[in-house]
């Protein structure tokens, strides 16, 4: 009898729970993972590299289709790493605003990801119900900068524009007319914040029926419960960030700590995991679903209460209004070279990161007195979490490997840059 040898499988690149163009070679000892490799670069497509041959204002929509989950988040940290080499602050509006988009935008990556993950464990219906609610957030972005996903409304020195007045309507259908189609548009009736302020009061409640779905799931917590556990000190050494440490049990988040945008004034809390295992990292991120919830209700509140511009009044990095623009040369021209060439940023080098909801996204640029950086490095989060793949599934069976990718909310766009 010929002895049993251990063989080799390759988990995607093309596998439906692969989140992406992730090529895992597992070594199996029959269903037992021996060894997992993770083989990154089919998506590659040169993102720091491009940004290099451009003028620093051309690289913002480059941000969004990084993590394109995550749209505006990563653009924060490139504005804010743009901000600190120019030594220039936006108004605290624009803070607002972008602290407002900010947790938007991580409900709107956590909602991806609970669809997902619930997908890839089983869990179909969740996936219709998160894409239901995302549909309603994803309006605002599109109201905001006339783009649903990569919106490239944040800009060094502010946002693009003020928050609309009205949000647009649904229009009669086949399928929505008379008294369902004044029910759809009810929330639309007022300005934008208005529209964010319905949300925010009905959304709890459709949190509270994810929770009903998964929570004491008893398929769910077989699939999650002592899956994928990392101690707190691993979870340190291995780089991790976002809900992953805070997973593990490690209260470390950016928005606290080295607070930004509005951060230091609205009122929130940190939720943290005990176990470090899958079904932690999983009540972590539902709770931080409504931490944001709260988080925006705030900023709704106080952008009602105050209004003021939200760019910079300075036309070397920030455009002059159109109005300006169409009656007087001197904007005309302002206008036209910050569209061409950009601005020169002073030599210098600068980090900044933001709390992303995958993790600490940061960007590192190098300035040399030209218009365009002489260097720049994303600090994308997912990257130290697939290297902790191997550590992760060792051991484990084939089926759990679904549960660890799902768990590190991967999105190779990141990953790959």
């Amino acid at each position: 009898m010929s002895e049993i040898k251990n063989y080799t499988i390759n988990f995607g690149p093309q596998h439906p729970a692969a989140h992406g163009v992730l090529r895992l070679i597992l070594e199996m000892d029959g269903e037992v993972i021996v060894h997992a490799d993770p083989h990154v670069g089919l998506l590659h497509r040169g993102t720091e590299k491009l940004a290099e041959s451009k003028p620093f204002n051309h690289s913002i929509g480059y941000m969004d289709r990084l993590d394109y989950v995550s749209m505006m988040c990563n653009e924060h940290g490139y504005v804010r790493s743009i901000e600190k080499l120019l030594n220039i602050d936006a108004p605290i509006r624009a803070q607002y605003i972008r602290t407002m988009f900010d947790e938007i935008t991580r409900i709107l990556n956590h909602l991806m990801w609970i669809g997902t993950h619930g997908l890839d464990l089983g869990a179909m219906t969740l996936f219709l119900y998160a894409f239901r609610e995302r549909e309603l957030l994803m309006d605002l972005y599109e109201a905001v900068s006339g783009a649903r996903m990569h919106a490239t409304y944040y800009r060094p020195g502010g946002v693009y524009r003020d928050l609309p007045d009205y949000m647009p309507k649904h229009a009669e259908s086949k399928w929505t007319k008379g008294k369902t189609l004044k029910d759809i548009n009810s929330w639309r009736e007022g300005t934008m914040l208005d529209y964010v302020e319905h949300f925010t009061n009905y959304f709890p409640e459709k949190i509270a029926e994810y929770n009903t779905l998964l929570t004491d799931n008893r398929i769910w917590k077989q699939r999650t419960v002592g899956i994928g556990v990392v101690s707190p000190e691993r979870a340190l050494q291995l780089g991790f960030t976002g809900p992953m440490l805070r997973g593990s049990g490690i209260e470390w988040d950016l928005r606290k700590k080295q607070t930004y945008a509005a951060y230091d004034k609205v009122d929130f809390d940190i939720p943290v995991g005990v176990n470090g295992d899958c079904y932690d990292r999983y009540l972590v991120r539902m709770e931080e679903m409504t931490q944001s919830n709260k988080i925006i209700k705030q900023c709704v509140k106080w952008l009602k209460d105050n209004p003021g511009p939200v760019m910079l009044d300075d036309y070397k990095v920030a455009p002059p209004s159109r109005v300006m623009m169409k009656s007087d040369m001197e904007s005309l021209i302002h206008h036209f070279k910050l569209f061409t060439e950009g601005y020169t940023v002073p030599k210098g080098e600068a980090y900044a990161a933001v709390e992303a909801p995958k993790g600490e996204f940061g960007v590192y640029l190098v300035a040399d007195d030209s218009n365009k950086p002489f260097r720049m490095k994303v600090r994308a989060p997912g990257f130290a979490h697939l290297s902790a793949m191997n550590e992760m599934v060792k051991g484990s069976m084939l089926a759990d490997v679904v549960s660890v990718i799902g768990t590190m909310d991967i999105v190779f766009g990141e990953i790959d840059r």
